[in-house]
């Protein structure tokens, strides 16, 4: 009798550090054969193309699945079945296999499927991973119990409901055997503890929560779980499913579109623009890659909220034309004019 493969679903929301921690999983690997799906929401494949330059064996172009037809709890018949199958019919097999899902999918539906007859007698969830990033925690601009609208509800009860944020992040925890707390660098001990208290609070009974910093964190901690999530749904309660009676939902709350611009004179500058028009318009998650006139590399860029960080990866090829390249994504609707003109103004 073949043994089932073990599967690793890394959820969290957008800009929590999903792509470091799997970045850092698969250049720790060990030998260890390593099948990778991303999800990436937007037209750009950034999280892939990081992936892809990892600089390990263990993370080949061939055993890089990448899902950019939309979030993956909404294709799953499309998109992720077809991706798990193909995976399941290469020689040699992995042996263990990472999602790293979009930070808008809801868990329910990708862990739901699992249980289709296509796939259930060839994997296993060994458990699922939820990354939250400890500054943005700790600043408030989005907590466990969400966003702004929570400063509304506490003024008034008639406001009793959650925003589509809180709602998604809820459902995160919910489902999760295990929190990675990343980004503790940024935030002092104290905050740290408050942060930690807030999560326990709302994830399951007996849940770790496990500090991070930059997404490195050994594998053998993520891991060799065990769980078997497919058999344990129903001690996974989802807060949207719910609230919604069971029925497909679409992402009509987020908004997202794909920029590209001349290359920038200064990369100073371009950080500026960049988090003037990320103020200005309340987007909540900007990232991509661009280019700085007068440097051979390309430059990483993310942004959760207003911090923005940078880095440069890789020169240029020879087959590519050094251009800027970015996915915006914010709360529907995003004013795309305003935000383009935003981006190209010098």
């Amino acid at each position: 009798m073949i043994s089932r493969i073990p599967v690793t679903v890394i959820t969290g929301f957008l800009g929590a550090g999903k792509t470091s921690l799997v970045r850092h999983v698969l250049n720790n690997a060990r030998g260890k054969r390593l099948a990778l799906i991303i999800n990436e929401f937007g037209e750009i494949g950034v999280d892939g193309e990081l992936l892809r330059g990892c600089g390990d064996a263990a993370c080949e172009e061939a055993e890089l699945i990448e899902l950019s037809n939309g979030c993956i709890c909404c294709t799953v018949a499309d998109d992720f079945i077809p991706a798990m199958t193909a995976i399941l019919q290469s020689d040699p097999l992995p042996d263990h296999i990472i999602i790293e899902t979009s930070g808008l999918a809801l868990p329910q539906p990708l862990l739901r499927a699992f249980n289709w007859p296509e796939i259930a007698a060839g994997v296993t969830i060994d458990g699922v991973i939820a990354v939250a990033d400890a500054q943005a925690l700790a600043e408030g601009r989005f907590a466990a119990s969400e966003s702004a609208v929570n400063a509304l509800r506490r003024a008034d009860e008639m406001l009793d409901h959650e925003t589509p944020l809180g709602e998604l992040f809820a459902d995160q925890l919910a489902t999760a055997d295990m929190v990675v707390l990343n980004k503790t660098d940024l935030v002092a001990k104290e905050g740290l503890e408050e942060v930690e208290a807030g999560l326990q609070a709302k994830a399951r009974p007996g849940v770790a929560i496990v500090r991070a910093a930059h997404g490195k964190l050994d594998p053998k901690i993520l891991l060799g779980l065990q769980s078997e999530v497919e058999n344990d749904l129903a001690a996974r309660p989802s807060l949207h499913e719910l609230d919604h009676g069971g029925e497909a939902h679409e992402h009509d709350d987020f908004d997202s579109f794909a920029i590209k611009l001349a290359p920038s004179a200064d990369r100073a500058d371009l950080l500026a623009r960049l988090e003037r028009t990320i103020r200005t318009h309340d987007i909540l998650r900007l990232k991509g890659f661009a280019a700085i006139s007068g440097s051979a590399a390309r430059l990483v860029v993310q942004a959760v909220g207003p911090r923005v960080e940078s880095w440069f990866d890789r020169p240029w090829s020879s087959e590519e034309t050094p251009a800027t390249s970015l996915v915006i994504i914010g709360q529907s609707p995003l004013e795309r004019e305003a935000i383009s003109a935003s981006l190209k103004a010098v």
